[in-house]
């Protein structure tokens, strides 16, 4: 009987962009199901910025631990079968930041959705930082159209929303909070800048923080008309610890 490969997806509260140790590189790497992952950086949210893709290879190309490449919508040049091979063919999917609603009707129109349900579903890790972590939600918590509001729609494949930048950008704490209390969001998860969540088929499986007091809530209805707001143990990671590799 074939073995089914556990469905696994990570949110970022940083990484190449902007922090300098890489520890939440190196924490997302030691996640992969292979010694040498194949990363794909999907900058579709930031219209494919050429500043941003430099950044991901300057970060990434002297790691020995890792094959890179870089994944183009804007201007696409592959086929259907190929982006199809291409994409199943990666160990880890890297998602960038930028506008949310923009990234999910891009990745639409190209099919891409399609396929990242696949690659999920055959253990590729998929992650990102801010609209790359909103994304896999059912619904988020973003600035896609100017003023911070909610996004009630998303991939779908970790159940709930998602709330980024919950310790840095005015007005998100609040602002989430009250939608999850009002239900214009169903409960859901906020990463604060410096932390990040692994989750396994759905359910969160660690979290972990590169800063001292950053770290990853869970937000839900009381059940009293409020909302309750509960911080999670955060492993602190470290340049020797983040390295470890999961027993698999």
């Amino acid at each position: 009987m074939a073995v089914q490969s556990p469905q696994r997806l990570a949110l970022l509260g940083g990484g190449f962009s902007t922090d300098d140790d890489g520890l939440l590189d190196d924490w997302v790497l030691a996640q992969a199901r292979v010694s040498r992952p194949k990363v794909c950086f999907v900058p579709t949210a930031s219209g494919d910025a050429p500043a941003y893709v430099e950044q991901f290879r300057t970060a990434f190309r002297a790691r020995p631990d890792c094959e890179t490449s870089v994944l183009y919508l804007f201007r696409r040049e592959l086929d259907d079968d190929a982006l199809r091979s291409f994409l199943l063919a990666q160990d880890v999917v890297y998602v960038g930041g930028g506008n949310t609603a923009n990234l999910l009707a891009v990745w639409r129109t190209h099919g891409l959705d399609r396929l990242l349900r696949e690659a999920y579903d055959l253990g590729t890790l998929l992650c990102g930082i801010s609209a790359g972590a909103n994304c896999w939600a059912e619904g988020s918590h973003t600035d896609s159209f100017g003023p911070l509001t909610c996004l009630p729609d998303g991939l779908g494949l970790l159940p709930g929303s998602v709330c980024p930048h919950y310790d840095s950008e005015p007005g998100r704490r609040p602002s989430y909070r009250a939608a999850v209390m009002a239900g214009r969001l169903p409960a859901g998860w906020a990463v604060e800048d410096g932390a990040g969540a692994l989750f396994g088929n759905g359910v969160l499986t660690e979290a972990v923080t590169r800063a001292p007091g950053a770290g990853v809530y869970r937000v839900e209805p009381d059940g009293s008309g409020g909302v309750r707001e509960r911080g999670l143990p955060c492993r602190a990671l470290t340049p020797s610890r983040s390295l470890e590799r999961p027993e698999q």
